[in-house]
């Protein structure tokens, strides 16, 4: 009789709390296989909408237009991008809806604005972004060459199978290759953005965060979708089959 492995155990259990927790985040973000939604209102829920276009794009716009237009002084450019985060930080608190997407916008837009201010340079505005990018590739690079995938585990949760789909050797091989994509996905951002932070252009680094944000995101997601729902058809309703 064999001991149970305790850092396997272990191994099991971080997989299983970052699979339910990266589960729960895509359900929060639309991408739940529980509605019978086409893939546009799923890309659509997973940016938040028009709020959410607004919320991501309008702080970086406002910044890079009042930038360019008057580099000095820097904190007018910055203070109002990061007001345009509290501002829509506080319509969602008025109305009593998940503040998490702002906050973590207004968080996130304040650090940016703080470190840009202390160097002096509007460039550094974007060093979080640039930050972000790296991590978020390397992490979700490493985690599907060593075959837990953070999409697979995301999925697997969201679908209520748990792992179990790392025995199924079609998921593996799906899941990695989305694991790849979305990895392709921060490292080209960083790729062509990190240039033109080094050059200081802050205009042509602003314009293209803004090209590369969203619209690069929303075919991701709507890709993602399709990958789940053609390894996860849905089963017929139970009265539809029960028809003669």
């Amino acid at each position: 009789m064999t001991t149970p492995d305790p850092d396997s155990e272990r191994e099991k259990s971080a997989s299983e709390i970052l699979g339910e927790a990266l589960g729960g985040a895509a359900r929060r973000a639309g991408l739940d296989p529980a509605e019978s939604a086409g893939t546009h209102k799923v890309v659509w829920s997973a940016i938040g909408g028009v709020r959410g276009i607004l919320e991501s794009v309008l702080p970086s716009l406002a910044f890079v237009i009042l930038f360019t237009l008057s580099p000095e002084p820097l904190i007018l450019s910055l203070g109002v991008s990061v007001g345009l985060a509290a501002v829509f930080t506080l319509i969602r608190l008025v109305q009593k809806s998940p503040p998490s997407a702002a906050l973590g916008g207004l968080l996130a837009a304040g650090a940016a604005a703080a470190l840009a201010l202390w160097t002096g340079r509007g460039a550094d505005n974007f060093v979080p972004g640039l930050i972000t990018n790296a991590v978020y590739g390397s992490v979700i690079l490493i985690s599907a060459l060593v075959g837990w995938s953070l999409i697979g585990l995301a999925i697997g949760f969201l679908m209520g199978e748990g792992t179990t789909w790392r025995a199924d050797r079609r998921k593996r091989r799906a899941y990695f290759w989305l694991g790849i994509a979305w990895a392709a996905l921060f490292f080209v951002r960083l790729a062509v953005q990190l240039p033109l932070y080094l050059a200081g252009d802050v205009t042509a680094l602003g314009t293209l965060k803004l090209v590369m944000g969203l619209p690069l995101f929303a075919p991701l997601v709507a890709l993602t979708w399709l990958v789940v729902r053609a390894l996860h058809p849905r089963e017929p309703a139970r009265e539809d089959a029960t028809e003669a």
